[in-house]
């Protein structure tokens, strides 16, 4: 094995000429057991080495798990599928203000719907992108094309301070959700939308609304965001 590696949800194990690219799905894991012990439900696949195992569980099948030709040097990860429409990466220097916008111009689809593409960056969830676009004042259905260069400036701002306070307290835990070391993510805890419909914003007092984009719960703020 050359290197481990990530792009945007993906784990990459790169062999030489090859590489392994798995997506863990909603609720899927990796993890390191005696070869000995009986698979669990939802165990799909293992790879073997001299005293243990890694083992790829996946419950709800949304994983997957390839094996990529990259003979093509470096150029694989440009023109491999799964990578080829994805944004830059958060918090490389790839993703800028400039970068953003232009990823905006012309879009009718909600910012909300653009965020969780990764089309213009990745790594936002339904979490993120709702405390972002609350930071940034902004409404989650508005037109991506619709936003002004400082709506974007703020939103920018907004993505990189919402995933960098949320790698800090160790992500979300909404159902089984767990950092390599069994903790739990906390971030959830300190949202300042999402799930808390009913309850007074932070900001202005007014009750957070919810409704449903996409098949997804989007809370907001009425009042704040426009």
């Amino acid at each position: 094995m050359k290197k481990v590696w990530r792009r945007s949800k993906y784990l990459i194990a790169e062999f030489g000429r090859d590489a392994l690219v798995i997506h863990l799905g909603m609720s899927g894991s990796l993890k390191i057991v005696d070869p000995a012990e009986p698979w669990a439900t939802h165990d799909h696949i293992e790879w073997r080495f001299e005293n243990a195992c890694l083992r790829y569980n996946d419950p709800r099948r949304f994983g997957s798990v390839e094996w990529v030709d990259t003979q093509q040097g470096d150029r694989w990860i440009g023109v491999y599928t799964r990578f080829a429409k994805l944004g830059p990466e958060p918090f490389s220097e790839a993703f800028t203000v400039d970068s953003f916008y232009r990823d905006t111009r012309g879009k009718s689809l909600s910012i909300k719907a653009l965020l969780l593409s990764g089309a213009a960056v990745v790594g936002v969830g339904n979490i993120y992108a709702c405390e972002a676009l609350f930071r940034s004042r902004i409404r989650p259905g508005k037109a991506a094309g619709r936003l002004t260069r400082n709506d974007v400036t703020r939103l920018h701002q907004a993505v990189r301070e919402v995933l960098g306070e949320a790698i800090s307290r160790g992500g979300s835990t909404l159902r089984n959700f767990q950092a390599i070391d069994g903790e739990l993510g906390h971030f959830q805890l300190h949202c300042d939308v999402y799930g808390r419909e009913g309850e007074p914003c932070k900001q202005c007092g007014q009750a957070v609304r919810r409704r449903v984009m996409a098949q997804r719960s989007t809370f907001y703020c009425l009042n704040c965001q426009r």
